[in-house]
């Protein structure tokens, strides 16, 4: 099936009547498609469908090409807008070391002050999973010293031999220096 929608303009519109709207987004009223085409013509514009589900179908007069470049620019504002934001994830133990768990806090820290989410994946193996609440301070301790840069996005919970936690940025953080905080 083609992703690509096809847009109905002038004698393409089979509906009998149609909603109107001029060039600036004014409302003209509710017309005949044959009076709707008789004013595109006199203006030298096209009638462009935008709703055609709506009842009756919406139709603008504007330009098709300037209607196609308004549209491909709205999309590419939009698609800007959305904010990579990838999920990092990061694997501790219940029992990670001093120096190790530094650096995946430094890491943490790192990712959540580029704007990206945070998965914090402890595992438990063998007999460790007897003393879950080792992960649950773990994970506590681990908040704490992230609270700076970010907040915890979804709450710990245990999916097999696994407690996971994820964070996300907090919204005003002022980044600096290509996204490293001083």
């Amino acid at each position: 099936m083609n992703n690509r929608k096809y847009i109905r303009t002038n004698r393409q519109i089979t509906s009998p009547e149609v909603r109107l709207i001029d060039e600036d987004a004014k409302q003209i009223g509710v017309l005949s498609i044959s009076e709707a085409f008789e004013m595109a013509r006199s203006t030298g514009l096209d009638l462009v469908e935008i709703a055609p589900m709506a009842k009756p179908p919406v139709v603008k007069l504007i330009e098709f090409s300037k209607f196609k470049y308004q549209k491909a620019k709205k999309a590419k504002t939009e698609k800007k807008g959305i904010k990579g934001g990838d999920t990092k994830e990061l694997q501790l133990s219940p029992f990670i070391g001093a120096r190790d768990y530094d650096t995946r806090v430094k890491r943490a820290k790192e990712f959540l002050s580029t704007g990206n989410k945070v998965k914090i994946s402890i595992k438990f193996q063998g007999r460790q999973m007897q003393h879950p609440e080792f992960g649950n301070q773990l994970l506590d301790k681990f908040k704490k010293d992230i609270q700076e840069v970010g907040i915890i996005d979804t709450p710990p919970k245990m999916m097999g031999k696994r407690l996971m936690a994820s964070f996300r940025p907090v919204k005003n953080l002022k980044l600096k220096n290509n996204g490293k905080t001083e």
